[in-house]
């Protein structure tokens, strides 16, 4: 395993997909490196690519609200994606995609050591916690590998897109906080 230091400069000279050429920025990931709570996303969008920070456009302010209603900010916590590079047109990103990235997010996780790892949408799910996870069914239930328990929610962005999803995204938000407590 890589530090930090390491970790953050062998990403940013990453080559190991495609996604790598079209980038305009590495979205490495940001928040408190000893946080207890660890929101994983699928990939950066476009802002996220231009401006190099994970969860910056309307999901970013989303997710944002949804950390407010449980008593936690942006710096109490640590965001980061399955994938570093935007995937063309917000594209999911592909299984080879997140198999070349995937060690690196490990790394973070075993940097962190976070007491909840949430994930945010069916593909961080579906690669986090189970591939056949159902995120319809599932989400805001836990289940425990070693000392974390994971758990997933609705992607901001689908909660946008679909706001009846909204009461149960913050519901999720609020079993959070009672794990943490």
């Amino acid at each position: 395993m890589l530090d930090w230091d390491a970790l953050e400069k062998t990403c940013h000279s990453c080559q190991n997909c495609a996604l790598g050429e079209t980038r305009t920025n590495v979205v490495f990931g940001t928040g408190d490196r000893n946080a207890k709570v660890m929101f994983i996303g699928e990939g950066p969008g476009e802002q996220e690519d231009l401006r190099g920070e994970p969860f910056v456009g309307r999901a970013g302010q989303l997710l944002d609200e949804m950390l407010a209603a449980i008593g936690l900010s942006r710096r109490q916590v640590y965001i980061a994606n399955i994938v570093k590079c935007r995937p063309p047109n917000n594209r999911d990103p592909l299984n080879i995609e997140q198999d070349a990235c995937i060690g690196y997010l490990r790394n973070q996780v075993y940097l962190i050591k976070p007491k909840i790892i949430v994930c945010l949408g069916r593909i961080a799910a579906m690669k986090i916690i189970r591939a056949d996870y159902k995120i319809t069914q599932e989400h805001g239930l836990f289940e425990k590998r070693g000392e974390t328990l994971l758990t997933a929610t609705f992607h901001p962005a689908f909660v946008l897109r679909d706001p009846r999803k909204r009461p149960d995204a913050f519901m999720d938000m609020c079993a959070i906080e009672d794990q943490l407590e």
